[in-house]
């Protein structure tokens, strides 16, 4: 099955688009990655994202508006996948949406919205599409994060030692597999949320990320700040657990700097950035990792993975790359083969990673143009996923 993933994480900048070739031999999925496109959001849409996530207000209208445009950027992506990654001949499109909110409190998540209307994709396409895929693991009792958890479960069985798959996204997050023991996944913290957020209000738009991390390589850790902001009593919590901009939002980093009094720009860069590297690192080391293989975005800040680094010590992090996973587009991927799992009735959760009471076939269907048609049911659940590289 030819199937395009489509995720937009929490930095909320672009839209990727992910396309492999699935098959389940016996137990085994085989990942053939077929290449990866990607479009930022328009700059109007990003402001009106921006202007509407937490803690700002926003209107029933302006939610019905951003469901509609994001699904409409999605759309279009995913028509630019089909004729460029697929010789349009996609079977399958699954949408993961834009996460908007997650409600989580005192380390129970209660619902999850992502937006991205999955109607305008199908029309566009004329594909079925699986979307919608975190709430069904939140009425099981879970999280609904790290979703990815399963397929990192998957593609990292068997390797020696303690594997912590490690997502850099605008929220960190580490799927850890071991050979004895069920896997754990959570969610650290920030990853580049905080960045991101100091270098818009630091620059007054004019950036909106820390490009290669040059600014905070110029800049100096500021303690007094670091150690303010490593006081969150999230860091604390036990996992499974699940962040996102929800706490780690632009007040929330502008609290910490009134309170810390007068810091340069740079050196708040380098601080934020630091946050991120002490946080991973200890998550890591709370769970005995011998292993780290990075993804995401963050992984191409120098800056952010040098600090990692010497945070980790002995524990060398590596990327997805070196595994046949590009790190940017790992998580699209993980989406494909989740939706992948969906149509064929197999579950796509690891209940030891989200904290749900049992695992869950994940998302809704859309139909595409030509009706549904889903594979026949009794497939094995796949116990390990191989990347054939070609």
């Amino acid at each position: 099955m030819r199937v395009i993933g489509l995720m937009s994480g929490t930095s909320h900048d672009a839209v990727d688009a992910a396309a492999a070739d699935l098959v389940l031999d016996g137990d085994t999925l085989v990942l053939t990655p077929l290449g990866l496109v990607s479009e930022a959001y328009p700059d109007d849409l990003r402001a009106a994202l921006g202007a509407a996530l937490p803690p700002s207000a926003t209107t029933m209208k302006d939610v019905c508006a951003l469901d509609t445009r994001i699904g409409q950027a999605f759309a279009s992506l995913a028509v630019r996948a089909g004729r460029e990654l697929c010789d349009d001949r996609a079977d399958l499109v699954v949408s993961h949406g834009q996460t908007v909110y997650h409600w989580a409190e005192d380390g129970q998540v209660h619902g999850t919205l992502q937006l991205g209307q999955p109607a305008w994709i199908a029309e566009a396409t004329g594909r079925p599409v699986v979307s919608d895929l975190r709430t069904r693991d939140v009425a099981a009792g879970g999280q609904g994060a790290p979703l990815v958890s399963l397929v990192d479960t998957l593609w990292l069985r068997g390797r020696p030692g303690v594997c912590a798959a490690l997502n850099l996204g605008g929220i960190a997050n580490l799927t850890v597999v071991s050979g004895t023991g069920d896997p754990l996944a959570f969610d650290t913290g920030p990853a580049n949320a905080l960045i991101d957020a100091a270098v818009r209000d630091l620059t007054g738009g004019r950036l909106d990320h820390d490009v290669d991390g040059a600014l905070a390589a110029r800049g100096t850790v500021h303690h007094a700040l670091l150690e303010r902001l490593l006081a969150e009593p999230y860091y604390g919590l036990p996992a499974p657990k699940t962040t996102g901009k929800e706490l780690f939002h632009p007040p929330y980093l502008r609290a910490a700097l009134a309170a810390a009094g007068p810091v340069p720009d740079d050196d708040v860069i380098a601080t934020v950035t630091e946050l991120t590297s002490r946080t991973v690192a200890d998550a890591v080391r709370s769970v005995h990792a011998t292993e780290v293989i990075a993804s995401g975005g963050g992984t191409r800040n120098p800056t952010l993975m040098a600090a990692l680094r010497r945070a980790l010590g002995a524990v060398v992090p590596r990327t997805s790359d070196e595994l046949g996973l590009p790190a940017a587009a790992k998580e699209a991927y993980a989406f494909a083969v989740l939706g992948f799992l969906t149509v064929h009735g197999l579950a796509g959760t690891a209940p030891s990673c989200t904290g749900a009471r049992h695992p869950s076939v994940l998302g809704s269907i859309t139909p595409g143009r030509g009706g549904l048609a889903l594979p026949a049911p009794g497939q094995p659940a796949p116990t390990r996923l191989e990347i054939f590289r070609r």
